[in-house]
């Protein structure tokens, strides 16, 4: 069988380089998002003055929106164009509409020079990137997954969420160092501005890169009457994308849970500084990182299935201890040892989820499979983590939240049993 020869160095290379050019789109496409998060403090006033409450309702329902519904209108699109017209046209457009999306804001005018039009068009450019990034998961995890070397797929395919956690902190990172450069007059004047301008920048850089890329479908499959339909994807394909709708309902919300909600919840129910929190969680996030790799190659010894099954007992097990404990704990160290722990659970599944969920659907519908089921399970339960939690808490039923949060470790322990122990698809090479 001439699927099975051995790797040229040449092809290792093409390979290697093919998954840093769509990583480091990911990297960008991340940073952008998570920019607007850590300046938001500094240009709100700019955009949604107290005076007018249409602007500061186009605040709470834009920022809402735009996490909310893009995602899925993003998997959706950028899957079917990814497998219509090509992963790489797919990659391309995603990190331009990114690109699009922090320029508009970079250079945007404040409520002070154009009146109401500045919220909606802050708005506007919030939707787009929203669009992007939802677009962005889908097709990224089935390129890597379909570009990675036999045997070692698990550890390439890693590199997604090495790339997604290292945007967010890149965003941190600039946040930081702005902040000990100008007062807080000047990030809230003009400041703020920079990172999207940085942003803006380095998209155009992934994008360059991203039109390197070899295109991993064939004619054929894009020419394949169901590539790309939802319809098809529900007649034949409808317990895979169930399949990956309920694990990634788990994973979405305990990775929400251990990373952004976690730095209010060691500030609200901890009693942390709102300092030593960020501390924690920063350093605790780059270890995380660093883990993904480590977990992706034990995928490939172990086989996905059992890093699932790993994931989803594991996190059953300890989410309610972990959570009740870091409520009392004073010392930081061991606040962020036991996070540690919970996210050590979480890398069984971030590590491989995309190419768990890209080993489950054929060529012609697997970056919308992928797209689409990933970004209405991280829509509805990821994206609501922090509310559902918050409201529980302002009612006095904290702990509620906890248990909420070991359910879904059980659905994605139970979804993950009935994985096949061995990828229907995407077992060999194209």
């Amino acid at each position: 069988m001439t699927a099975l020869l051995p790797y040229t160095f040449e092809e290792k290379r093409k390979r290697i380089f093919a998954i840093v050019a769509a990583s480091s789109g990911n990297l960008v496409e991340w940073f952008d998002f998570y920019v607007y998060a850590f300046c938001a403090i500094y240009f709100a006033p700019a955009f949604f003055p107290k005076s007018d409450p249409t602007a500061q309702l186009l605040n709470t329902a834009g920022v809402f929106a735009a996490g909310f519904l893009m995602r899925p209108i993003g998997g959706w699109l950028f899957g079917r164009i990814a497998d219509r017209h090509g992963r790489k046209n797919s990659m391309v457009i995603s990190v331009m509409l990114m690109c699009v999306g922090s320029l508009m804001i970079a250079c945007l005018p404040t409520y002070a020079s154009i009146g109401a039009a500045a919220p909606v068009l802050l708005l506007l450019a919030r939707l787009l990137q929203g669009l992007s990034v939802g677009g962005e998961y889908g097709t990224t995890a089935t390129y890597m997954s379909e570009v990675a070397m036999r045997g070692q797929r698990g550890f390439l395919s890693s590199f997604q969420y090495v790339t997604l956690i290292g945007g967010q902190l890149l965003a941190v990172l600039v946040v930081v160092i702005l902040q000990q450069f100008l007062t807080e007059v000047e990030l809230k004047a003009w400041g703020w501005r920079i990172p999207f301008v940085i942003g803006a920048v380095t998209a155009v850089v992934a994008l360059l890169l991203r039109r390197t890329l070899h295109e991993t479908t064939t004619a054929e499959s894009r020419s394949n009457k169901a590539a790309g339909s939802v319809a098809a994807i529900f007649k034949h394909h409808k317990k895979a994308f169930f399949t990956v709708l309920g694990f990634t309902a788990g994973g979405s919300l305990i990775f929400y849970t251990f990373t952004t909600y976690m730095q209010k919840y060691l500030v609200n129910s901890a009693g942390m500084s709102i300092k030593t929190a960020s501390l924690v969680m920063t350093v605790c996030l780059f270890l995380y990182m660093c883990m993904q790799p480590v977990f992706g190659a034990l995928s490939d010894r172990i086989g996905r299935r059992k890093n699932m099954l790993l994931f989803g007992g594991l996190g059953a097990l300890v989410t309610v201890p972990v959570l009740t404990a870091l409520q009392s704990i004073a010392s930081p160290v061991a606040a962020g040892a036991l996070i540690m722990l919970a996210l050590a659970i979480v890398s069984f599944y971030t590590s491989v989820g995309g190419i768990v969920k890209a080993e489950m659907f054929p060529p012609e519908v697997r970056a919308l499979g992928v797209g689409l089921s990933y970004a209405v399970g991280n829509a509805i339960f990821g994206g609501s983590a922090e509310y559902v939690a918050l409201g529980l808490k302002s009612i006095g039923h904290e702990s509620t939240f906890y248990w909420y949060v070991t359910g879904m470790m059980v659905l994605a322990f139970l979804v993950s049993l009935s994985l096949p122990k061995q990828a229907k698809y995407l077992h060999h090479d194209h």
